[in-house]
């Protein structure tokens, strides 16, 4: 009994070679992590398992029970042989893992091999597989894995099991019984510990390739994190310098370096500080030319001063909407270094960085579709204004001339502001102001002896910065729609205080004031009305949240026959700007 023990463990060793070789097999994963086989899946399993139960008989050893010799299984056994065997290894590991259509698919296989082979414990063997892997289907843990010890009593039960039938069918009873004495014990510990054996192998590599998938997980998300802020600005020397000096701290190659089409960004590593220039080799213009991602061996590094020979080098594609913009690429002193995870993780990095760079040129169309309609925007105003003032020059060209001119070099004036405005995203409130003069002079000539202004400000923030034409649709507004039907005691109030951290603007008349229903759509959208269209409040409105946000949008208050009060607030700007 004690030779047979020996032997019997002797035989657990294929059980450590195949768990290793099953752990690389995708279905076998799946099922190891509780996933749902599909058909082809599951019938590639039962097979496996179905031919690891042929193979566990064909290893084991056939006992001769008139000499008691062991010896090797052939294709056919006599009357007086039985075999002593890991099959049922194979068939509990398939329904503890798969559940019953895998053990019952692989313990059929097994089983009716066994058949196949005679000797007269054919039918109780063969019998007994099958049940293993019935019972072994009945302890499946679905979402849960078995653990070592109780694998090793399952396999243990399923042997036992197998020696029970032995002494119930095989015949004579006689040498059935003799049989189990011998080799019982033996083939249930030994067996026993396979399974255990085997299910703790597979876990624990399952286990480790789960913990460096986390691990390269985990350095991704934080190689994100690193370079989000550099590259959505664009790919320049400074910001893919970087970048490059992130991807050197966190995956220790050589070197990295970045290129677009034709230069060489920035180069971090062991050859030397950042440096720049045309691009030189090859491999790196077949990429741009494919975007593909290349491994090259034996890579004299000709993109730098000092020549340093790297074994090997990984060339990755950048792109943004399909079409290669440059590369990323990083140097290694043995080509044993770059393995296929290796490979996979520099791919990922590839596609993140080519998906920062789309955002980065994604922000910069917008910010250039926003630039465009602000200045569509305040060339809308011009010919506004510009229609108005026409009107009151005319008006004075014959009552008086002088004045006239006088207005009409105001105009030139402002109209030449008015025309600088177009071209700058921002002004100072001083300058904005100072356009509100301008544009004041050409009124108080139409409102002679009627209009009063007043301007309350703070000498300390007009400095600050507002979008240019903004205050002086609202001025005109105050005077074209609020007081122009006003005898007397015209007032028009421009107030302007610094608040908590942001400027508050306030223009205010004191006329006749805003129905409440066209006072809702003001500053929202275009109103067409036979007293205008609302026109300037709404390209003011617009272009101040398009600036600053929502929060800066126009505030209109008005009180039919005693006023209107507009507002709105600017951030103030941090030191340095």
């Amino acid at each position: 009994m004690i030779d047979l023990l020996i032997i019997m463990f002797e035989r657990v060793g294929m059980i450590v070679a195949v768990a290793f070789l099953l752990t690389r097999f995708r279905f076998f994963q799946n099922m190891v992590h509780q996933d749902g086989l599909d058909r082809k899946q599951e019938m590639t399993a039962i097979l496996f398992f179905g031919f690891f139960g042929i193979f566990g008989t064909y290893f084991g050893v056939a006992l001769d029970m008139q000499t008691l010799h062991f010896n090797n299984v052939s294709l056919e056994l006599t009357s007086n042989e039985a075999i002593a065997n890991s099959r049922v290894i194979g068939v509990v590991v398939a329904g503890l893992l798969g559940g019953y259509r895998l053990g019952i698919g692989a313990g059929l296989i097994a089983g009716i091999h066994r058949i196949s082979l005679g000797g007269f414990t054919a039918i109780s063997c063969g019998i007994s597989t099958i049940i293993s892997g019935i019972l072994a289907g009945y302890f499946y843990k679905k979402g849960k894995h078995t653990s070592p010890l109780a694998a090793f009593a399952i396999g243990a039960f399923a042997e036992t099991v197998q020696m029970l039938l032995i002494l119930m069918l095989a015949d004579p009873f006689e040498r059935a019984l003799s049989l189990v004495q011998t080799i019982g014990l033996p083939m249930i510990l030994a067996n026993g510990m396979g399974t255990a054996l085997f299910m703790l192998i597979a876990y624990n590599v399952i286990s480790d390739q789960e913990k460096a998938t986390a691990l390269q997980a985990q350095k991704t998300l934080r190689i994100a994190d690193q370079t989000l802020g550099y590259l959505r600005t664009g790919m320049s020397k400074e910001t893919t310098a970087a970048v490059c000096k992130i991807l050197l701290d966190e995956l220790r190659p050589g070197a990295v370096a970045m290129t677009d089409k034709t230069e060489i960004l920035a180069f971090v590593g062991q050859a030397g500080d950042v440096t720049h220039g045309p691009i030189q080799t090859e491999i790196t213009r077949d990429v741009i030319r494919n975007g593909q991602l290349v491994v090259a061996d034996h890579i004299e590094l000709a993109d730098n001063p000092s020549s340093t020979v790297f074994a090997a080098v990984v060339v990755a594609p950048l792109k943004t909407r399909n079409d290669t913009i440059g590369t990323l690429k990083l140097y290694y002193p043995s080509r044993k270094a770059i393995t296929d995870v290796t490979i996979e993780l520099i791919a990922g990095l590839a596609e993140l960085l080519s998906n920062q760079l789309e955002i980065a040129e994604a922000d910069r169309a917008y910010q250039l579709a926003k630039d465009a309609e602000i200045q569509a925007l305040q060339a809308q105003i011009s010919p506004h204004f510009l229609f108005n003032s026409m009107n009151i020059i005319i008006s004075l060209i014959r009552t008086n001339p002088d004045e006239a001119r006088k207005l009409l070099s105001s105009l030139s004036y402002f109209l030449r502001q008015n025309l600088e405005g177009t071209t700058v995203k921002m002004v100072t409130l001083q300058q904005e102001l100072a356009h509100v003069e301008a544009y004041l002079k050409i009124e108080e000539a139409r409102f002679v002896d009627k209009l009063r202004i007043c301007i309350d400000t703070d000498p300390c923030i007009m400095q600050e910065k507002i979008p240019p034409l903004t205050l002086q649709p609202l001025v005109e507004n105050a005077i074209t729609h609020g007081i122009k039907d006003m005898d007397h005691n015209s007032i028009v109030h421009i107030f302007m205080k610094e608040i908590d951290t942001a400027i508050h603007i306030t223009v205010e008349d004191n006329g006749k004031g805003i129905e409440s229903e066209r006072l809702k759509l003001l500053g929202n959208e275009k109103v067409i009305s036979e007293k205008g269209t609302g026109l300037g409040l709404f390209n003011v409105n617009r272009r101040l949240i398009m600036s600053f946000g929502k929060t800066s949008g126009l505030k209109i208050g008005s009180v039919p026959k005693k006023g209107t009060k507009i507002s709105f607030q600017i951030p103030k700007m941090e030191v340095g700007q």
